[in-house]
């Protein structure tokens, strides 16, 4: 799939959010929360869930119906094709009033052709494994002892609204089990200020930070190397910075932590799964889903026609998976599916919580050894996850994955394992 494609893509949309007063200057969401049941609630409720769909969920397959974008947005796209750095006028909007950014030498020779070059390796890098690790950063990032001064780590999360993020009480609580002193602080990024916030980072002497909706892929044009972890995905949300060359290399610990979240008894091998959505959080659940060699796997989406390049894409990657696309909405038998994971906003707190993306009878057309994995962690049951457990499913939760990527990520900062359930009780405590 063309990255290039696809950023424009997710640019377009973020204006034609702001367009729609979806997303205001300060990340808050406006919309209401009133919708029926089941998948419903996400197109009745659509004001309140339409910047996590534009920028993350269906950010792959959505179709944007507004055209109109400014000409900074196209001056950059352009400019970026034609591996050129965007003269200061289309840039003007990335100016904060603390920071004051124009492109120098370095991002002409590297963030341009860096970008570029992601192209080629999202379609030639094999899909990453787990017998594959990310090699760890094992640099300056150490714990302390009584005969050493003390050095506080800088880490940081980025994207817009984090207000509900719980990777704060996360990530401290992981850093103090492995007696490493760190701040982790959440900078509330819109998608204009990225430009400004990745020179803060690099300039700041911060070790590394986390990405979310709606930068996991605009990202990308500021990263020096691309992990395999994160060409299938197509996103990143982990970047590991160089103390001495300032140097950005991107991850996604999505896949590691969805997949260390599955029980360890369960075998998917020759089994089917069936993944609602298409975004982010679902491409993270095929790839693990593909490394446990299930044979077939099943998409529900809201439009399946959206869903052509994408299956043509996982086809070539994972050729021994049988993949097919079917409406979300009419969903009638899962008697065949072994596996049954929510990768949509639905049931989620603040979007769509109290709803399922799946009907009670429908749900209990799951044969009884099923699993039902919901990567909503807040609230800790959705509705989906109650109902599961109400005919005596297996389930996993979000806060599972939540938690086993922010272990992913630490290992890659630090080259060491910091506690699970250290940072699970934290995650727990303040969600």
């Amino acid at each position: 799939m063309a990255i290039n494609k696809e950023l424009y893509e997710r640019y377009k949309a973020m204006k034609a959010a702001k367009g729609a007063n979806v997303v205001t200057g300060n990340c808050a969401n406006s919309g209401s929360n009133s919708a029926s049941s089941g998948f419903k609630a996400l197109s009745s409720s659509q004001n309140s869930i339409n910047t996590y769909s534009a920028t993350e969920q269906n950010v792959q397959t959505q179709q944007i119906t507004q055209e109109t974008t400014t000409q900074n947005w196209n001056n950059t796209y352009s400019n970026m094709n034609s591996n050129q750095l965007p003269q200061s006028t289309s840039v003007e909007s990335y100016s904060s009033s603390s920071v004051s950014y124009q492109p120098n030498e370095e991002i002409k020779a590297g963030y341009s052709s860096q970008f570029v070059g992601m192209n080629e390796k999202i379609q030639t890098t094999q899909p990453y494994t787990p017998s594959e690790p990310a090699v760890p950063y094992t640099g300056n990032v150490q714990s302390t002892t009584e005969h050493q001064t003390p050095n506080v780590y800088k880490f940081a999360l980025i994207g817009c609204p984090l207000g509900h993020s719980l990777s704060e009480y996360i990530h401290l609580a992981g850093f103090e089990s492995l007696g490493i002193k760190a701040t982790y602080e959440l900078i509330e990024t819109p998608p204009e200020k990225l430009v400004d916030t990745i020179k803060y980072l690099k300039t700041s002497g911060y070790s590394g930070f986390n990405v979310t909706i709606p930068l996991k892929l605009p990202v990308t044009m500021f990263l020096d190397e691309i992990d395999p972890s994160a060409n299938t995905v197509n996103a990143i949300n982990t970047v590991m910075i160089d103390p001495q060359t300032k140097f950005l290399k991107g991850y996604n610990t999505d896949v590691a932590g969805f997949d260390r979240a599955i029980p360890k008894d369960i075998d998917l091998c020759g089994k089917v799964a069936g993944i609602l959505g298409t975004g982010g959080a679902a491409r993270a659940a095929i790839a693990s889903l593909a490394m446990r060699r299930v044979r077939g796997m099943k998409l529900y989406t809201r439009n399946v026609s959206n869903t052509i390049e994408l299956l043509n894409y996982l086809r070539k990657t994972y050729p021994q998976i049988e993949f097919n696309s079917y409406p979300i909405e009419r969903i009638r038998d899962l008697s065949d599916i072994d596996i049954l994971v929510n990768a949509t906003p639905i049931g989620m707190a603040g979007i769509s919580g109290g709803y399922s993306p799946v009907e009670e009878n429908e749900l209990r057309t799951l044969p009884a050894h099923a699993l039902v994995y919901d990567v909503i962690y807040n609230p800790k049951k959705t509705l989906l996850i109650k109902l599961a457990q109400k005919y005596h499913y297996r389930t996993v939760t979000g806060m599972d994955m939540l938690v086993y990527q922010a272990v992913e990520a630490q290992k890659i900062w630090t080259g060491r394992t910091p506690d699970f359930k250290d940072m699970k009780i934290a995650a727990l405590e303040n969600i």
